[in-house]
């Protein structure tokens, strides 16, 4: 752990910066990613470690290889800046000291498993029932009965009954087992004497996050001195992986506009965007919105791009990854908010030319209409079953073989995947 201690020095907190999430699923991708903001990422801060703790067991990592992967990588494309080090989904005070041991600085808790995903379809007499089985646990339901608070967009948030009910019922006890989290936090860093920085996640359900939810939750966190540095609430339309926004764009945006003006009035914190990867149509929506106050995450887009330089390399490699991939997929998929099937794109046995099953499985910008973001399918089989590849006694290290051996090409692809999410935020800025 001492290799890199004096680069662990560059891992600080960054504050309202606007900043940028590179995960990396392999440990090889940093220098791609320095290339990518020396290129594009004037005015945003980069957080090179990044991984949670659900990525790490898929990949046999600890939050030490995590962390000195990250500080080599640094050190050999000559980054000289600082970094934010995110810990992320983090569900335990177990993942908090092993995180926090390693010299993380970003703590990203995730209170999902205490999240009731079903209280917007509940009906009234099923809510209350609900609500009373929790309401011993909830000091906060009468504060916000009955309030209405004007944001400076216009819009009004009417926390009448209904809705302090459901939000009591969907979000209770997730904020209580955050703020506990929150709690163990400030206490291992004060005990090590460092700073730290927390961001706030509950964008893993199926319905969006209300406004009034969202301004309970902030509320909460912000009056119980929680060091709130960002908050994920779940957005409108479809977030998922490893394709680009679905949804209405201008329904999204104006949407953001409140949930900042939110964050503004209880703050200031910024709005961050988990999976974030490849949602270029929406980025310069988050910037305006936000005013330049946001964080993006991304983590399954550079292990995809590591596969397209297999797929330049070694095709009959990655052949086989992708009738793995395809033998995996409905296993692995469990986890994850995605729609492609595997009758949605072909065997590799069907696709003679490998350049055409690249494009097929991983697709080229220049394919994308407008140069905006992946609709493929063929993305979202290879990115969920990224730990069963990578944990596999052949796969994993042929691919990291690959990688090792066309360091070039591996920085070149990510240089320029990245560059382009980076400046597309930047529109927005």
């Amino acid at each position: 752990m001492a290799e890199h201690s004096a680069e662990r020095s560059s891992c600080v907190t960054l504050g309202l910066t606007p900043s940028f999430g590179f995960g990396d699923r392999i440990g090889l991708a940093t220098p791609g990613h320095v290339e990518a903001m020396r290129r594009s990422g004037a005015g945003i801060a980069p957080i090179f470690p990044q991984q949670s703790i659900r990525e790490m067991a898929r990949t046999g990592r600890t939050p030490e290889r995590v962390m000195d992967d990250a500080l080599r990588g640094m050190h050999q494309a000559g980054w000289t800046g600082t970094t934010g080090a995110d810990a992320d989904h983090l569900k335990t005070p177990e993942d908090v000291n092993v995180t926090a041991a390693a010299g993380f600085t970003f703590f990203t808790i995730d209170p999902s498993d205490h999240v009731d995903a079903h209280a917007d379809n509940y009906d009234e007499a099923i809510l209350r029932a609900k609500f009373a089985s929790v309401a011993a646990e909830i000091d906060w339901f009468e504060k916000y009965r009955g309030k209405s608070v004007t944001l400076q967009t216009g819009t009004t948030i009417a926390l009448d009954e209904q809705a302090c009910l459901r939000a009591a019922v969907k979000y209770g006890r997730a904020l209580n087992h955050a703020l506990r989290l929150a709690d163990h936090i400030a206490r291992v860093q004060a005990d090590a004497g460092r700073d730290y920085e927390i961001e706030l996640s509950v964008d893993e359900t199926e319905q969006p996050t209300t406004l009034g939810e969202h301004y309970i939750i902030a509320d909460q966190c912000m009056g119980r001195g929680m060091k709130l540095v960002s908050l994920a609430p779940r957005y409108i339309g479809d977030f998922e992986k490893g394709v680009d926004y679905k949804g209405d764009a201008a329904a999204l945006e104006r949407s953001l506009r409140d949930h900042a003006a939110i964050a503004e009035l209880l703050g200031p914190y910024k709005l961050s965007l988990h999976s974030g990867s490849d949602k270029l149509s929406m980025y310069a929506a988050l910037a305006r919105a936000t005013k330049g106050r946001f964080h993006v995450k991304t983590a399954g887009t550079s292990y995809l791009e590591a596969l397209r330089v297999v797929a330049r390399h070694d095709a009959p490699l990655f052949r086989r990854i992708v009738d793995f991939a395809r033998g995996r997929y409905d296993t692995d998929k469990a986890t994850y908010h995605v729609s492609a099937t595997l009758g949605s794109a072909p065997p590799a046995s069907e696709v003679a030319d490998t350049a055409e099953l690249e494009r097929l499985y991983l697709e080229n910008w220049s394919d994308v209409a407008e140069g905006l973001g992946f609709t493929n399918p063929g993305r979202q089989i290879l990115h969920c079953t990224f730990g069963s590849t990578l944990t596999h006694p052949e796969f994993g290290p042929a691919v990291r073989q690959v990688l090792e051996q066309h360091p070039g090409t591996y920085t070149e692809v990510l240089a320029d995947h990245f560059s382009r999410h980076l400046d597309a935020l930047r529109l927005g800025m």
